[in-house]
């Protein structure tokens, strides 16, 4: 008895990265200016994290996601 397992990959994907690379300076920034006590960028940081979410969710919309139309994974060596 054989079950064909389907990969579910790792989430490589232009949607995921961008998204990640986004939300990944939001925090940064997000730090930075907690530690140079400025609430009002602190505050704009989360919005650029919500920011990324959604330019993840779109771009994931658009095809560019794990199983999109316009991404083709590159083969494991």
């Amino acid at each position: 008895m054989s079950n064909e397992i389907e990969e579910p990959g790792e989430g490589n994907s232009p949607a995921a990265w961008t998204a990640i690379v986004i939300m990944i300076i939001a925090v940064s920034l997000g730090t930075l200016f907690f530690w140079l006590d400025q609430p009002l960028l602190v505050v704009a940081s989360v919005g650029l994290l919500v920011v990324g979410l959604l330019v993840g969710w779109i771009m994931a919309k658009a095809g560019y996601g794990v199983r999109g139309p316009k991404y083709t994974p590159k083969a494991h060596q």
